[in-house]
């Protein structure tokens, strides 16, 4: 009875509502330790062909692509029908390579262009999606991560603008001894470091480490499953980073076509993993298989998806891909290619990514429930009532100090207060809006299945908002759907407020 009365009663004003939907941010400013960081290495490498090595790696990233993109569409197609396929050879931890058939050895030369041109588009995205792990868990707070496919430290430096203080030991997985020795000499000047621990290869972490210390409160693996062409491989090394994950797995690629399809693909092979456990712990009687069903069996997508079904983009011809905007920094304006052309002040980094979390999903009341929102003419027939009551108290007596009131006001107009749409910052931080998320805790958006996500920018036309939106089909976030969602002034002038000021990437509340 107590939970059938909590779902009517409403938890957002429009404020909070509007708070909790924010996960997206404008331009991005690497921060100025990063930036430092990266001028000082570059200088104390002394080249002078820098401009010639960026153009050589963005080849060497093209020809990966291609080789990818050559692997036969039938392959993936045998995984999804057949999930079985490569359980047995999965099981192996032993891999014949580092990362599997890698495709991009890292050399010194390919390491410092890295550094010079792709590594702050590449921090931008990861801190993106780890500050919105942190808005969406907030009592999440990991003291121990694997960061797989390190390279020379990009989401290191996210984790650590995150969570500064929880940090306490950090393994890296990183077959480039070059990206290693890199990536050490970026955070040689940075105080109150966590544990670092580098090693080759999953093998050799699982070599010298207890199997108590195996299991990992966050585990992170940011723009690499895309250089393993092997299929087989690819899937291999996920279902050992999610045995590794004590709680949170975090994937992330390129936002193109082919990393989006490895991101879905890893997605339904997890998801149909835990469910497939799922149901042998429950068909099983004794109380020891109960036990592990009550403690984290089971997974859930903590973001980009509201839900836990098959993808509603796949075979559909879209998708799914987020955009963060960084301001560039001087680095990647002095070495990066233009055709002749002057580089802009930003460039816009695209990816996708996915957020698994242990156990399953909670089950929450949606955030529209118990709201009513008036129309517009119901607004302003409200408006007008209190205007005329206004009129009427400012009739009784008073009418020299209301005179006088609002000559002072004119007469101060230049000490009016500004409001937030009054200040332009085209590069403003996102420092300060994750301080002002924090300062009220019903300002975050939970896990349940009430929050839909807007893919795409939104179309604005006048008085009307067109999103493309993510949602669950059902109150368990079981099945999914995408479909357009329409709001109008005239309907829903509060919503419509908050659409219009919506981003690619942000939720959408139902």
């Amino acid at each position: 009875m107590a939970a059938a009365v909590k779902e009517t009663v409403q938890r957002f004003t429009a404020e909070t509502l509007k708070a909790a939907s924010k996960q997206s941010t404008g331009c991005y400013v690497v921060p100025l330790r990063l930036r430092r960081a990266i001028k000082k290495y570059i200088r104390d490498q002394e080249d002078q062909h820098m401009k010639r090595k960026v153009l050589r790696l963005s080849e060497s990233f093209n020809s990966i692509k291609d080789v990818n993109l050559q692997l036969a569409a039938s392959t993936a197609r045998e995984l999804i029908e057949d999930p079985l396929k490569y359980v047995g050879s999965s099981k192996r931890w032993k891999i014949k390579s580092s990362y599997g058939d890698i495709g991009l050895k890292y050399r010194d030369d390919q390491t410092i262009a890295y550094v010079a041109s792709r590594m702050p588009a590449v921090f931008s995205a990861c801190h993106r999606v780890l500050t919105e792990v942190k808005r969406r868990l907030p009592g999440f707070s990991p003291t121990r991560v694997l960061d797989f496919g390190a390279g020379t430290g990009s989401a290191f430096w996210a984790l650590r603008e995150v969570w500064p203080n929880s940090l306490e030991r950090v393994n890296i997985v990183e077959p480039s001894q070059s990206m290693q020795r890199a990536g050490l000499s970026l955070i040689k000047d940075l105080k109150n470091l966590p544990l670092i621990q580098s090693y080759g290869s999953i093998q050799s972490l699982s070599q010298n480490i207890s199997k108590s210390e195996r299991k990992h409160d966050l585990v992170i693996a940011s723009y690499v499953l895309g250089e393993i062409p092997s299929l087989k491989d690819r899937i291999t090394i996920v279902r050992q980073l999610w045995d590794l994950t004590e709680d949170v797995l975090v994937l992330m690629e390129p936002g193109t076509p082919h990393g989006s399809n490895i991101i879905s693909q890893v997605r339904s092979h997890i998801l149909w993993m835990e469910k497939r456990k799922t149901r042998k712990l429950a068909k099983a009687s004794n109380q020891e298989s109960k036990d592990l069903m009550t403690h984290k069996c089971g997974a859930h997508i903590v973001a980009p998806c509201p839900h836990d079904g098959a993808c509603p983009l796949d075979n559909t011809g879209k998708y799914c891909h987020f955009v963060q905007r960084l301001q560039r920094t001087t680095s990647q304006l002095a070495y990066k290619q233009s055709n002749g052309v002057p580089l802009r002040g930003f460039e816009d980094e695209k990816f996708c990514y996915v957020v698994f979390r242990r156990g399953p999903r909670p089950s929450q009341s949606w955030p529209l429930d118990g709201m009513k929102f008036d129309t517009l003419k119901e607004q302003q027939h409200a408006n007008k009532i209190n205007h005329e009551s206004l009129e009427i108290d400012s009739d009784d007596g008073f009418d020299s100090e209301s005179e006088d009131t609002i000559t002072i006001d004119d007469n101060n107009s230049k000490k009016m207060i500004k409001y937030e749409s009054d200040i332009n910052e085209p590069y403003a931080s996102s420092e300060n809006e994750e301080e002002l998320g924090d300062e009220n805790e019903s300002t975050r958006a939970d896990l349940g299945g009430g929050w839909g996500r807007i893919v795409f920018s939104p179309i604005k036309r006048g008085k009307r908002v067109e999103m493309d939106v993510c949602r669950a089909a059902n109150r368990e976030g079981s099945e999914g759907s995408f479909g357009r969602v329409i709001v109008t002034k005239s309907n829903n002038p509060t919503l419509h407020h908050q659409a219009r000021r919506s981003l690619w990437g942000d939720l959408w509340p139902f």
